[in-house]
Formats: structure tokens, sequence, C-alpha cells
């Protein structure tokens, strides 16, 4: 054991220059610290730090919102609703793209999204969808966002502060007509307006509402709320007040029902290339904008019968490649969907297998070759695509949404969790 001056018996025989511990102390000692350039650290990209990574087609945000511009016509506008950080595509970019294809207007759900797009240099009208806290009303001067109004006690307390500093008020009011989520019914918005439009410093810029069931195949409760709308507009205007921009129409309601368009429609799911329900499908060629892609980071043949992941919940056949790729459910790739989704490589289908981690999950592709089947063996650092087309295969957000029994939008929201997003 004299070759072996460590004591560790693991590291014996080991080449000159290979990693051991030592106490040699004849060894040159570095005399300086290790240095590194921040500028060269900050150009590795994101995608070298990690093989897991979001694609968004900007072309297909401007083939989309192009489409619902010409379909509503010149004299209606346009609001891009870029929420959700863009429901997952990147609020800015995605904001400044949809402005420069038609769009007029843009609506979030939160202050601070609005902040965030006025910080990334967008100056279009921004309309929070819902009434903020008061306490965020002197961002919402400062930043020259408009919310939307349903209190009187809010609507007092932004006009009063806004005359403090010499500025309107711009607002627009949300009307219930049986959402029951947020807004001032709709039989009382006459009532609401008198207790608040004496202010001098408030600006009614638009009235809004908005459908449950715009993407539903049944359409009495969407008649009824239409119904229900139009006549608090009516009122509002028998009562010589201007509505301003009145608007109501989601998506689905922009699609489906010209008579709701009327001066503007809120363009959200769709913008991304993604359908509100079934019943658009046939009505417009929508291009999906995200992909998901990653890199194999392992790549192993399983012998027969052992299992792969927690639980172990897939078993090896036999004759098997078991390839892994850094995308879990903390990615926004649902736990529910182990054992349940496919990943695309060469333009091929292959089966997930086992369960899907927090940060990692792994695929079966098999190594037999019989008939004209050409054997297919993915390396570390091939290109696999969880969400997308190559060739005739594709895998869609609907697909999984469909075995999840939900909606597109959560998958798309959820893959932004900490995805990095590459444009192009």
């Amino acid at each position: 054991m004299a070759d072996i001056p460590n004591g560790f018996t693991g590291f014996a025989n080991r080449g000159v220059g290979a990693f051991q511990y030592t106490r040699d102390h004849n060894r040159v000692q570095a005399t300086e610290p290790a240095t590194f350039d921040p500028e060269k650290l900050a150009r590795i990209p994101e995608t070298d730090r990690r093989w897991a990574w979001l694609e968004i087609d900007l072309n297909a945000i401007r083939h989309n919102v192009s489409l619902i511009r010409k379909g509503i016509g010149a004299n209606t506008r346009l609001m891009a609703i870029v929420k959700a950080d863009g429901y997952g595509h990147g609020a800015v970019r995605c904001a400044k793209t949809a402005l420069n294809s038609g769009a007029d207007y843009l609506g979030v759900a939160t202050v601070q999204e609005a902040i965030d797009l006025r910080e990334g240099l967008v100056n279009a009208p921004i309309l929070i969808l819902s009434q903020p806290p008061a306490e965020s009303i002197p961002l919402l001067l400062a930043y020259k966002i408009m919310p939307s109004v349903y209190s009187p006690e809010f609507a007092i307390q932004y006009a009063e502060s806004a005359d403090a500093c010499g500025l309107r008020a711009p607002y627009h009011l949300a009307v219930n007509t049986g959402m029951n989520r947020i807004g001032v019914r709709h039989d009382e918005v006459v009532a609401f307006m008198s207790q608040v439009s004496f202010h001098r410093a408030l600006e009614l810029k638009g009235t809004f509402t908005h459908f449950a069931t715009a993407d539903s195949s049944e359409t009495l409760d969407f008649n009824i709320q239409a119904k229900r709308f139009v006549e608090a507009i009516n009122a509002l205007r028998a009562a010589g007040i201007n509505p301003g921009i009145v608007h109501a129409a989601n998506s689905a309601a922009a699609i489906r029902y010209p008579e709701v368009r009327f001066d503007m429609v809120r363009l959200g799911i769709a913008m991304y290339g993604l359908h509100p329900s079934q019943e658009t499908r046939m009505m417009v060629d929508l291009h999906p904008a995200m992909s998901v892609h990653a890199r194999v980071t392992d790549a192993r043949v399983v012998p027969m019968s052992e299992g792969v992941s927690y639980g172990m919940t897939y078993r090896s056949p036999g004759s098997v490649k078991i390839c892994t790729i850094p995308i879990g459910y903390a990615d926004g790739l649902p736990r529910k969907l182990s054992n349940n989704t496919d990943v695309i490589f060469q333009g091929k289908r292959f089966h997930q297998v086992g369960s899907i981690c927090m940060d990692q999950c792994m695929f079966e592709v098999d190594l037999r070759s019989y008939g004209v089947r050409q054997r297919i063996e993915p390396q570390v650092g091939d290109e696999v695509l969880l969400v997308g087309r190559q060739g005739d295969a594709v895998i869609t957000l609907d697909d999984m949404a469909n075995k999840l029994d939900t909606i597109n939008y959560e998958l798309a929201t959820g893959f932004s969790l900490r995805l990095p997003r590459l444009y192009k």
C-alpha cells in the first residue's frame, strides 16, 4: 500500500495529474487567487447553464395579432393582454411585438406587471384589469397606469391623490354582469357614478365587463351577460355619462361574437396562438408561439426489470435506453403527466417514463431494430422537444391539458416559472 500516499485506497494507482488528495508540500502553490471576468461570465448563455429552455416565436405573435386586428376592423381597438408575464411568453417582448402588429392598449393583472412594462420602455396605455390596493395609488400616478375601479372609497382616494399632484385620475369602470368576480353590479352603475363622478380629477376612460362562458358551446349565460352589459351602457348614456371605451370581448368572444366587440376587444390567449375553446379552432388559424426544449444530460441502458425514478412506477422491459433531461415539475412539467406524455427526438415521439421529478425527467428509447425501423440512440447533448412540432411529430399544450383535465393557459404560464426564454 506504499503507493497510496494519502491513505485513501480508492485513489490507488492514479496517474500523475489525476485528481487526488495530497500533502505534497513540494508542489508549486498558486500565489494569487483565481480571478474571473464578470463580463465574460455574464456572456455564458442561459442554455449553457442548464439544458432546458423555452423558445418564443415572435413571428407567430405578429401573425395572431394581425389576424385578429384584420378581423375586427379598423374602427375597433385591440387590447393585448400581457398579464402573467405574457402568459409565460415574456410580457415586455410580447407587448412590443403586439403594439407593432396593431394593438392599441395593454392589459395586466397587477401594479408590478404594469411597472415592469414601463421600465421596459413600453409607453402605450396600460389598464390593470382589477382594482389594486389603495396603497398603490402613488405608483399608478407616477407610472401612468390606469386602474379598474368598482368601489367608491378607492375612486375618491385615487382622485384626491391625483388632485393633490395636479394630475388627472383616469380609470375604467368594471361592471359585474354575472360572473360575480369583481365589478359594480350591472343595475347599479348609475348609482355608483353618482357617488364618485362629482370629483373633478376623476376621468372615466372606459367601461367593461368580462364573460364567464364565451368559450363554451352553451350560450344562455353568455347572452344574459351581453344583454345586461348593453343595458348598463345605455343606462349610463341616458344619465348623461359618457362610458368611454366600451369593451367586453375576450379572445373567445372576439372571434365568435362580432356583436360584442364594441369599441375594443381584449386579446389574451389567442395572441399566443392557443385556442380559447374548441369552437374557435375552425374559425381562425392561430400559430402557437411557445415551444419547450431540453438536451439529454444522461443516457444509459437499463437492464430488464430495473426501475426508474421515484417510486419505480416504470420498470425497464430490456433493450431500452433511458435518457434524462433537466426539466421537471418545478419548471412547469406537471408531475401528474408522469408516464403519460411524450418527447420528440429526430422527428419521432418517445414515451416519458418514471415519475417526473422536481428538476428532471426521463424518456425511453427502444434500441431494437426490426423491419424497416431504424435504430435510434440519443446521446448526451442531443436536443429533444417537449412541446412543439418537428417534422410530422407534434406535441401541444392542449394535448397535455386534455390529459390533466385543465386548460392550456395553466400550462403556458407554468412553463415560465424558471425556464429561460429564447426569442426568434
